[in-house]
């Protein structure tokens, strides 16, 4: 093993088997977006079987978010304390398992706790990924690795909903669509602990990399620094924006634009294609910069800058005339986002030291989770009812700047805090 940290020996093994934890986080992220998308394709078919009306349908999404708000709260900690290796194996067992008993629910409360607890369970991966990155990526490529796993749900929007129907269609039933789609995270968590180590512990080194130390930080410690105050807020404006695209898009292109099914269902892979793009373009630029000598932070600051600037030309898709037109504005808005997120979560990992990137990666997806709640569904769903979809497309193209500002007064250049100081 001596040989593996001397010299040119160590610069080509360990980069090499970052790559391979990186297409596994790849793989959970895609799977657990998988599982969480399951009951959306189902669900006039478990409304039907079990009497539910749209508004108590209504309920069960909302304890979805509401789950998944206080389950990145928790993670975080989880993975700090766990580490990314036991952590992210309890968290892939845990909704798998969750997503295979949500098949046995029988009326509203059973299928609204079985949510509540899919949502809560379902917020460790991001926390665990970020960690993860934090543990064997150096500064100048988190950017990029946290966009090609956060590719995952993209792809899971992708391929998820034609695959979730030819189940539901030939097994003729979503409580068993539901127990064979949360068996794939079985196989990854089998998978998982036997090829994932920390670098430390298989004898490698990269002194660019900060390892993480086993440390117990308060949440009131971490919001006394104003990076935490300022990433908190620009995920609490901006993820309810990808949150409403999922959940109110195919509303509006059947309703305003007239879309069929099918039309909706050639359409959506275009948009969500474009968006693994936009998240890929905007982890490499960053990356690039940092490369040319740009610090960690401005690198990421001015990419998000310009992924915010196209928001509200975005906005605009909801006044085009041609379908065309809306659609590559929705996919500009979608793009934009994915770089937006793809940065925002490795600014996490610039602004702190590793042992404490669990910790704020959970505050922060806990102020997107509640800001999902609030804009996303309780507003978004009162502005399209009563004032159509016009309000609600200006509103999501103005909180990128909104958030934008807020982070660029909120974080400055600097070095990675340790709370623990």
């Amino acid at each position: 093993m001596k040989d593996l940290v001397t010299g040119g020996r160590d610069r080509q093994v360990y980069p090499d088997y970052r790559w391979i934890i990186l297409a596994l986080l790849f793989c959970a992220t895609t799977v657990n977006y998988l599982d969480r998308i399951v009951l959306g394709n189902v669900a006039a078919t478990v409304k039907a079987d079990l009497g539910l009306s749209d508004q108590q349908y209504g309920y069960i999404v909302s304890a979805v978010s509401a789950g998944y708000a206080v389950g990145l709260l928790l993670a975080g900690r989880l993975m700090d304390f766990l580490g990314a290796r036991f952590g992210y194996l309890l968290a892939i067992a845990a909704w798998s398992a969750v997503t295979c008993l949500t098949g046995l629910s029988n009326s509203l409360p059973t299928l609204f706790v079985a949510q509540c607890a899919m949502g809560l369970v379902a917020a460790g991966n991001f926390p665990a990924a970020i960690k993860a990155v934090a543990e064997w990526f150096p500064a100048r490529q988190r950017s990029l690795a946290t966009s090609l796993f956060n590719s995952g749900p993209s792809v899971a929007l992708v391929v998820g909903p034609p695959i979730i129907a030819w189940i539901l269609i030939h097994v003729g039933s979503w409580r068993l669509t539901f127990v064979l789609m949360g068996s794939l995270g079985f196989l990854l968590a089998a998978v998982w602990p036997f090829i994932y180590r920390r670098p430390a512990i298989m004898g490698l080194h990269d002194p660019s990399v900060d390892p993480p130390k086993a440390a117990k930080l308060r949440w009131s410690r971490l919001l006394t620094h104003r990076e935490t105050l300022g990433i908190m807020v620009g995920k609490f404006c901006t993820d309810p924006v990808w949150w409403f695209y999922i959940a109110w898009l195919p509303s509006y292109l059947a309703k305003n634009r007239e879309f069929d099914i099918m039309k909706i269902g050639l359409t959506l892979p275009v948009i969500y294609g474009l968006a693994i793009l936009g998240g890929n373009l905007a982890g490499w630029t960053a990356g690039f910069l940092i490369r040319r000598g740009w610090a960690p932070r401005n690198a990421r600051k001015i990419v998000m800058l310009t992924c915010a600037v196209c928001m509200p030309l975005s906005a605009f898709a909801v006044y085009a005339r041609l379908p065309w037109a809306a659609i590559l504005l929705i996919s500009l808005a979608n793009a934009a986002h994915n770089g937006w997120s793809a940065n925002i979560f490795t600014l996490v990992g610039d602004c702190f030291k590793p042992a404490a990137v669990g910790s704020v990666t959970g505050l922060i997806g806990f102020a997107g989770g509640v800001g999902g709640i609030i804009i996303s569904g309780l507003a978004s769903g009162y502005i399209i009812e009563h004032f159509g979809y016009v309000p609600i497309f200006l509103l999501m193209g103005i909180l990128h700047p909104v958030a934008m500002l807020f982070v660029h007064l909120f974080v400055k250049p600097g070095e990675p805090i340790d709370p623990r100081d």
